[in-house]
């Protein structure tokens, strides 16, 4: 098989199926199929989509994501975080359901998917690692508090939405039991056997009592009828320019988000097979994933870290796994239709809430606190601007963005450069921390931990100066290179413009440690040419018994008889 057509297409790599094989693929398959079914009608509520594109979002995305995908043993379908950014984007632009809803949300998956597809072909998966761990977090538990606070009204049995029971309460106590015992149930049964299909078989049972008590007749709000049989293409119609700008930034920060679900499964899933994650072709898998979706009449998809988690769990080895989880969606959505019209939807905000619950984990921003104060606060600020914000969370996910990169800015530009001096170990430390005495006579030692260019230059040539402003008998300044791992123009020029006003001042440069890449750019550049040339040495210990030598007085022995 050629690798390149193996690259492309991913499901080539599948083993050959066996009896035994296919058995464990078929396990796992009815396991997550079991779980997805229930989980996308809740879903799909929560984006303010019918109910049955739910179901759709999990049969032909899953298939094309699990075919064109890398990591084939992921969950691809609804998820509850990019249904939340999926009503909060389109709240202001139409009415949740309605045919004008129903559209832009396709928009939004075309669109979305189109931009994955892109940025995986262009090799540029390496771009969504601007959202750095503590913001995805921030973001991640922001979002689930927003959607518990939109759930609790339906597993509550509120009749109507918070503002109205504010005003004048009033609650359906049936619908209230209904919504409590189903979210008991899930909660404890995901302690006690995780694998069991506890969604569905809570499902079905609640959807028997509904029936059997008229739970409908009586004012409970149920899921109602569902359409059969497959879903038709759609193609949405053109929404005009002004609203297709207004579906920019929703984009952007569901392909991002999305993708970044993605990655926590991925990685996961790469580290068991013990192969290196291609970003670039699950960003390809997923984005036809997200286009196949909206060809659908559903929205945007992503991977589901918990039934991924499941599928791993339940023993599935392949991307057939999935392609029995389509089969069984497929079944259900042709015959099992019918037995939803009874599902209170409290119960579905259970099966919500139970999916997102996990993901409130405040211990995580004390740790991060202990880690790093300022990506802590990043976080936090993250945290507020989502909920604030809200229904536009794009403004959480790009308050997080620049503020982790102003501060990856200012560590550039702040860079650790120290002083050294010669520790008991023999290693080259910190002098004013370890409280050391300097390297040699007249001597300035130091370290700069970072890259030499256009944005460290000037507090490098600013730190020798300020040196040597205080200490003007220093006749020897030391440069322990070996962390300095890239140099460009300007950090050339700012090397070659140090070591000309050192010799102008009587000071010898010595430069120990240079790597090979940055030695050639100063080569270039003419900075090691014979004039006012620093003198180089190749390891630390070199330079260091250079510099003492150089502080030992001469040897009466070795001086010329004249001068003696």
């Amino acid at each position: 098989m050629p690798p390149r057509l193996a690259r492309h297409l991913p499901f080539l790599r599948w083993p050959r199926p066996t009896a035994a094989l296919l058995r464990g693929e078929a396990l796992a398959g009815l396991t997550v199929g079991l779980m997805v079914i229930p989980q996308g009608v809740a879903y799909a509520q929560l984006a303010g989509m019918p109910l049955v594109t739910g179901i759709y979002a999990a049969m032909l995305p899953a298939l094309i994501a699990v075919l064109f995908s890398a990591s084939a043993r992921l969950s691809v379908g609804p998820t509850a975080l990019s249904c939340l950014l999926i009503h909060a984007s389109l709240a202001p632009l139409a009415a949740p359901g309605s045919p004008e809803w129903v559209a832009l949300a396709v928009w939004l998956a075309l669109l979305s998917g189109a931009l994955q597809v892109v940025l995986g072909a262009a090799r540029f998966g390496w771009l969504l690692n601007i959202v750095n761990a503590p913001v995805l977090m921030a973001f991640t538990q922001a979002a689930a508090v927003l959607i518990i606070v939109s759930q609790l009204p339906a597993l509550l049995g509120f009749n109507g939405d918070w503002a109205r029971m504010l005003a004048a309460p009033s609650i359906h106590p049936v619908a209230a039991a209904f919504g409590l015992a189903a979210l008991a149930l899930l909660m404890g049964a995901r302690r006690w056997k995780p694998t069991f299909p506890t969604v569905l078989v809570v499902v079905l049972a609640a959807a028997g009592i509904s029936w059997a008590m008229g739970f409908e007749a009586n004012s409970g709000r149920v899921v109602g009828p569902l359409p059969q049989g497959l879903p038709a293409p759609y193609l949405p119609g053109w929404p005009g320019w002004q609203v297709l700008g207004q579906l920019v930034m929703p984009t952007l920060v569901i392909t991002l988000v999305s993708f970044l679900e993605t990655a926590s499964s991925a990685k996961v899933d790469s580290q068991r097979k013990g192969e290196r994650w291609n970003q670039d072709q699950d960003l390809i898998g997923q984005g036809l994933a997200k286009i196949a979706s909206g060809l659908s009449g559903a929205f945007p998809t992503s991977s589901s870290f918990s039934r991924s988690a499941l599928n791993l769990y339940a023993g599935a080895q392949t991307g057939w796994a999935t392609v029995f989880s389509v089969a069984v969606v497929l079944a259900a959505l042709l015959v099992f239709t019918p037995v939803l019209r009874h599902v209170p939807q409290a119960v579905l905000a259970a099966i919500v809430l139970a999916a997102v619950v996990g993901l409130l984990k405040p211990r995580e921003f004390t740790r991060l606190w202990r880690i790093s104060r300022v990506e802590a606060a990043i976080a936090g600020a993250t945290f507020a601007v989502t909920l604030l914000a809200a229904p536009a969370l794009y403004w959480g996910v790009l308050a997080g963005v620049l503020g982790s990169l102003s501060y990856f800015l200012y560590q550039r530009l702040h860079p650790r450069i120290i002083e050294v001096g010669l520790h008991a170990d023999g290693s080259l430390r910190d002098r004013h921390l370890w409280k050391l005495p300097p390297l040699a006579p007249q001597t300035y030692a130091l370290r700069m931990d970072a890259a030499l260019d256009f944005a460290t230059a000037a507090q490098f040539e600013r730190n020798v100066a300020e040196f040597l402003a205080v200490r003007p008998g220093t006749r020897h300044v030391c440069l322990f290179a070996q962390p300095i791992n890239r140099m460009d123009a300007t950090g050339a020029e700012a090397f070659a413009r140090l070591t000309a006003q050192l010799a102008q001042q009587g000071v010898t440069l010595h430069v120990a440690g240079m790597k090979l890449p940055v030695e050639l750019v100063l080569r270039a550049a003419g900075a090691l040419g014979p004039q006012a040339a620093p003198r180089l040495y190749r390891t630390d210990a070199e330079a260091v018994q250079a510099l003492r030598d150089l502080a030992l007085p001469p040897d009466p022995h070795d001086l010329p008889a004249a001068a003696i």
